[in-house]
């Protein structure tokens, strides 16, 4: 269905999504670094929906556009990451763990509200507003599903590591974390080499069939 759409079309179904999923990630990391004690983004004004508080160049625009553009298999993207100062934790990579776990889980309870709109669309049988109910809400789907298990890959500096490094010893922690000047080199190298795509498959389409059956499809 998606790839009977022209690109001006794909850009339309797409942009909100997209925009929605990586703004709200970032939110859900300063909104839960706020209540375990930092108040970094908030005094940034960070805590905001606005999204041209968070837009990245790179990924919010280039990234995705260039993927939509060349039809590729999925998209995803990222925001400015909120700051966190994990110095105003009482349990600093505890805390850490928990507000690095709420940018994913924020993306899946936006594929749910995805997934409801599908729903309405497919309950209100009107083609004029039904298909583009539809459309937005398999790519806002797709999107959070993608970003989700893209950041609990466990590779500094995306979320998984954050959360891994929470459970391992101190001496272990530092020694994993220094992979982060390489991380986004990393992501790029998976990206074009196709092993994004093989690790993320078989979890995605199981997703994506769930919410799928969820929205009535």
């Amino acid at each position: 269905m998606m790839n009977d759409l022209t690109l001006i079309q794909r850009i339309v179904v797409w942009v909100l999504p997209v925009i929605f999923a990586i703004t709200v990630h970032e939110v859900a990391h300063g909104w839960v670094a706020k209540k375990y004690g930092d108040n970094t983004a908030s005094r940034l004004g960070r805590l905001t929906l606005n999204p041209i508080k968070h837009i990245d160049i790179l990924g919010t625009i280039i990234i995705p556009g260039l993927l939509l553009v060349t039809s590729a298999g999925f998209i995803f993207g990222w925001a400015k990451p909120v700051p966190v100062d994990p110095r105003y934790f009482k349990n600093p990579r505890r805390d850490m763990a928990i507000v690095a776990i709420a940018g994913p889980l924020s993306n899946l309870l936006m594929a749910c509200g995805w997934a409801l709109l599908v729903k309405i669309g497919v309950t209100l049988s009107m083609q004029g507003i039904s298909l583009p109910l539809i459309l937005m809400g398999m790519a806002g789907i797709q999107i959070n599903l993608v970003l989700a298990l893209i950041n609990l890959i466990p590779t500094p500096p995306l979320d998984g590591s954050r959360i891994v490094t929470g459970f391992l010893p101190n001496r272990l922690a530092w020694q994993y974390n220094k992979l982060e000047p390489y991380g986004f080199f990393i992501l790029v190298a998976l990206l074009w080499s196709g092993g994004l795509s093989y690790i993320l498959g078989a979890p995605l389409n199981f997703m994506l069939s769930l919410f799928a059956g969820m929205a009535g499809l």
